[in-house]
């Protein structure tokens, strides 16, 4: 339900902006996104003690400026008691930009670094394979293998050496 909301307000800001003005909203909604890592501040947001002014104050006073189409965008969001929807405007809003712009984000999952020509390789394929612009990130973790995810075009591939290792197995299972 969240997210058919938030669509509805992101829909109305690439509408109502130019391409500059997106940008300088998307910078300003993913700067106040990242205040709602806190519990503190979600505490603030969601308690009904404060008034929605204050909330909304409170928001804007996190950003370094507040003018025009962020303001109305808070404004609006306050009145109806949304401020709550921030994190996922912005994930949509930096979907829909990606969208229009044909440029997409991913990240390359491992348990090792991976090498930035490795990286340039398998950007150059996927840009070729999707048609889009593509970008990877390689982030480290305790996955075991390799797993490339591109969440807004909806595609994940991997190879984990837990998979392989189960499917050798059945393999020689079936052989004998």
């Amino acid at each position: 339900m969240k997210g058919i909301i938030a669509k509805k307000y992101v829909n109305a800001l690439i509408k109502s902006c130019s391409d500059a003005e997106i940008i300088s909203v998307e910078n300003a909604i993913n700067e106040l996104a990242t205040a709602f890592s806190s519990t503190k501040f979600n505490n603030i947001i969601l308690s009904p003690d404060f008034s929605s002014e204050k909330k909304e104050e409170f928001v804007l006073s996190l950003l370094e400026k507040s003018e025009g189409k962020i303001l109305n965008l808070v404004k609006l969001l306050a009145l109806n008691d949304r401020l709550a929807l921030i994190p996922v405007i912005a994930k949509e809003l930096k979907y829909q930009t990606s969208l229009k712009s044909n440029s997409f984000e991913g990240e390359v999952v491992s348990n090792f670094e991976i090498g930035k020509e490795q990286i340039t390789k398998l950007e150059e394929n996927f840009s070729k394979k999707f048609s889009a612009n593509i970008k990877l990130n390689n982030v480290v973790s305790d996955y075991p293998g390799v797993k490339i995810q591109l969440d807004d075009l909806g595609v994940e591939v991997s190879f984990s050496l837990d998979r392989l290792k189960t499917q050798m197995v059945e393999h020689i299972l079936k052989a004998i």
